[in-house]
């Protein structure tokens, strides 16, 4: 008998710790995906104490950010993605420029974020360490090489991120995640203290959500000096390029069209087809196409680029890494090691072409835009793939990428990504490419267009009209689920001006005023709630949010017998409603003798 009570206990614990590992696992998978898997290493850098007035604030205050882990920061290892490169190195004896210059105008590092392994690839996958959560589509690849900087910021786990973009490492995941990614002009940002993958192509880029947290970044690195802005005198819609999404085309070209007009009028509105454009104007890409393959077969001048950027970038990244690559090269993943390692070493008249292709590319992409043009392009073709798809890893979607991304790499422009929603529960980007140097005019261009973009961009998706006209009451109510959100995230002047928008459209609707009367109650413009509310119970007799809502106002304005009458009313309408049936006896009690 006692054995039995023995084993008995036996099971009771081993079931309780067994329940235990089981709570304590769960719990750490809630830690893990609040954290989105984003970070490699937290830590904390504090910027410095405000200056007194009259001096004016950090342009950065309250600031915070995060950075991929190519670049150094003191008494750190600089991990570059592979758990190889860190065992290998030492820890960093000072911080990179660029990250302290963002300290100290501000803002407070809070830590480093996963990348690619080696900083090489564009799908934000890495088996060395968890791959980051995609924030705006979970089953979906966050893209790379920037993934967890890309992530951080989408998750809101900081406002803004540092990220290289070689081809494309800030501006792929900046569209798999549906935030805004500048890739600078080349040569604008200092590269000191950050692991070089491609020396000709590499840039050091930013994500953010907001466009001018974003402008503020960009202000501090560049060193820009505050002046008006330029307006857009040309927007050139590449259409060959944008008919290459997996998209209907004008779920992108509606959006800006509409806001080019909107800004900028029609007459601004430029189209080309860049294929024939750089047929005539980079005649090396002919060159190269005939030294890899004798000119053996036809292709197009964009999926030269493609192949081009490819070529220069394995190229430096053999030449800056190539002691390093031969020592670890077995345990490499083994499609980051094809990429590398795979074709033959390059010859010398091969690298002189890729120059002059650059060199070339350069001054078309400046001769078309001029100093005050916009090109358009798509910022990738194809959506992003699920985890553990290979898509990415195709020579065709491979292609289709590094062709669109490498007229910004190889040119050396400017070029932001901006998010327009979502197509199929996948984020929808456009992308913006202004001249060498511009970039001060590119992120005013942003700022200016960023607010009629979105805009535009739910009109499309909310609809799903993207030719069509959409009614009033379609277009009002559009604007009420635009207040309803600014409303959730507390912004209750952004929802006035929604609701009102949607009044404006159609002033028929009662769940219009009451809504408007409701964010009036948060930011206590009473008098304007009430009479909201009034006009609401007139064209509605049974709606109860206006009668309670109205009742909120008139007790806080004084109007208690009113109050009362409306928080009864609310209460007879819906008879389940407590809070109104509480509000009305306990002002009852109060104020009636």
């Amino acid at each position: 008998m006692g054995s039995s009570q023995a084993a008995a206990s036996l099971c009771v614990l081993v079931g309780l710790g067994l329940a235990g590992i089981l709570l304590i696992t769960r719990k750490l998978k809630q830690v893990i995906r609040e954290d989105f898997g984003a970070f490699v290493d937290k830590l904390q850098l504090l910027p410095p104490p405000q200056p007194a007035p009259p001096k004016a604030p950090h342009p950065l205050t309250g600031l915070t950010f995060a950075v991929s882990d190519v670049f150094d920061i003191e008494g750190h290892v600089t991990g570059f993605g592979h758990p190889d490169w860190v065992r290998t190195h030492d820890k960093a004896s000072r911080t990179a420029p660029v990250v302290s210059t963002l300290v100290e105008g501000g803002a407070t590092c809070i830590g480093k974020t996963i990348v690619d392994e080696l900083a090489y690839s564009i799908s934000g996958e890495n088996e060395h360490y968890c791959t980051p959560t995609n924030p705006a589509a979970p089953s979906k690849t966050p893209g790379g090489s920037s993934s967890g900087a890309a992530v951080a910021v989408a998750a809101n786990l900081a406002d803004f991120s540092l990220g290289i973009d070689t081809v494309g490492g800030v501006r792929v995941p900046a569209a798999f995640c549906g935030i805004m990614g500048f890739r600078p002009s080349h040569g604008a940002v200092s590269h000191t203290g950050i692991i070089p993958v491609s020396t000709s192509l590499d840039t050091v880029g930013w994500f953010a959500k907001d466009p001018k947290v974003l402008g503020r970044v960009g202000h501090v690195l560049l060193q820009l000096p505050y002046a008006y802005s330029r307006s857009p005198r040309q927007f050139v819609l590449a259409d060959d390029c944008l008919e290459q999404v997996k998209i209907p085309t004008n779920r992108i070209t509606q959006v800006v069209v509409k806001s080019t007009e909107k800004h900028y009028g029609r007459q601004v509105l430029k189209h080309e087809n860049l294929d024939d454009y750089f047929n005539l104007k980079v005649p090396s890409l002919r060159k190269f196409h005939n030294e890899k393959t004798n000119g053996a077969v036809k292709v197009s001048s964009i999926k030269l680029l493609a192949s081009v950027a490819q070529f220069l970038q394995r190229h430096e990244f053999k030449h800056n890494h190539d002691e390093w690559i031969d020592s670890v090269k077995p345990i490499l993943d083994s499609a980051t090691s094809a990429q590398i390692c795979g074709p033959p070493e390059s010859s010398d008249m091969e690298v002189e072409i890729c120059k002059s292709v650059k060199n070339e590319l350069h001054a078309a992409v400046n001769s078309l835009l001029k100093d005050d043009g916009i090109l358009v392009i798509p910022t990738v073709a194809d959506p992003p793939s699920k985890l553990g798809g290979k898509p990415l890893l195709s020579e065709d979607f491979r292609s289709r990428a590094f062709g669109l991304l490498s007229i910004a790499s190889l040119s050396g422009c400017c070029q932001v990504t901006i998010p327009l929603g979502l197509h199929n529960k996948n984020p929808v980007s456009v992308s913006f490419i202004a001249k060498h140097g511009s970039d001060r005019f590119l992120l005013d261009t942003l700022q200016t267009m960023y607010t009629s973009l979105q805009d535009q961009a739910d009109l499309v998706t909310n609809t799903k009209l993207s030719k069509s006209a959409l009614t009033r009451e379609q277009s009002a109510e559009i604007s009420k689920e635009k207040g309803n959100n600014a409303y959730k995230a507390k912004d209750y002047h952004k929802a006035i001006e929604f609701y009102s928008e949607a009044i404006k459209l159609c002033g028929n609707n009662s769940t219009y005023y009451s809504n408007r009367a409701q964010a009036y109650l948060e930011i206590g413009s009473y008098h304007q709630a009430e009479t909201d509310c009034s006009q609401a119970i007139n064209l509605n007799k049974k709606n109860v949010k206006a009668y309670f809502r109205r009742g909120s106002a008139r007790e806080v304005l004084g109007y208690y017998k009113e109050a009362i009458e409306d928080f009864k009313y609310a209460h007879v309408l819906e008879p389940t409603n407590k809070r109104a049936a509480a509000a009305a006896e306990r002002l009852r009690k109060l104020f009636v003798p």
